[in-house]
């Protein structure tokens, strides 16, 4: 990523911290962008309570700025999930999971009120599937999922030397024709052998933060 592409990044980041309610508990998603919110939050540790991680990455990255890390079996009501994205519509609809963390990421979004996520505006396009679409399987059923993926009119490629930190492994599915998002959600998660689809779509971002070269657009 150019210097000018991480700046972009940046001001989405930096946007992200107004959402965030002082003394709460934040989820923290994972990737590129996901690193310099939590470079900005580290100038200013004590607005979260504490934080639920979606990755192993970072969780480290989190406890190194001084934030608890808990588990999300031990929280009630996650007001506040803040990630990045792929691949991002103005709908709102997402892929996610280039960085390989799509099941603890659709996990917290899930369990969140509200979902922010911050993209730079070279991730925002009118239909989804340029970027492969990660997909999280069983490695037992790896080959039998491929199968039922090419199916849908995808090439599924093994994300070889990439073990989830469910001990999972990636498929990632090119060429896909993704018009109606929700719906692929829901019809591939139905397929034996998968643990999720990094298509976030049935359970949308609330708000998208599209970091530009003059500031921070709001959708």
């Amino acid at each position: 990523m150019s210097a000018e592409g991480d700046a972009k990044k940046q001001r989405a980041a930096q946007a992200a911290l107004a959402y965030i309610e002082d003394g709460t508990v934040i989820g923290v998603g994972t990737g590129s962008t996901v690193n310099f919110f939590i470079d900005a939050l580290g100038k200013c540790p004590d607005r979260v309570r504490a934080a639920v991680s979606s990755s192993n990455a970072t969780t480290a990255r989190l406890r190194a700025i001084g934030i608890e890390v808990l588990d999300l079996n031990e929280i009630e009501d996650l007001g506040l999930y803040i990630d990045g994205a792929d691949e991002a519509t103005r709908a709102r609809h997402l892929i996610k999971g280039g960085g390989g963390a799509l099941t603890g990421e659709k996990i917290i979004t899930a369990a969140a009120t509200r979902f922010v996520c911050m993209v730079d505006d070279t991730k925002v396009v009118t239909s989804l599937g340029k970027f492969p679409l990660p997909v999280e399987v069983i490695p037992m059923a790896r080959a039998l999922v491929s199968r039922r993926l090419a199916a849908y009119g995808g090439r599924p490629v093994w994300r070889e030397n990439c073990v989830t930190d469910s001990g999972n492994h990636i498929l990632d599915v090119h060429g896909l024709t993704i018009d109606d998002p929700p719906a692929l959600e829901h019809k591939l998660n139905q397929i034996t052998g998968v643990v999720t689809v990094g298509l976030f779509a049935e359970r949308p971002a609330d708000v998208l933060l599209i970091g530009t070269a003059s500031g921070t657009d709001v959708v």
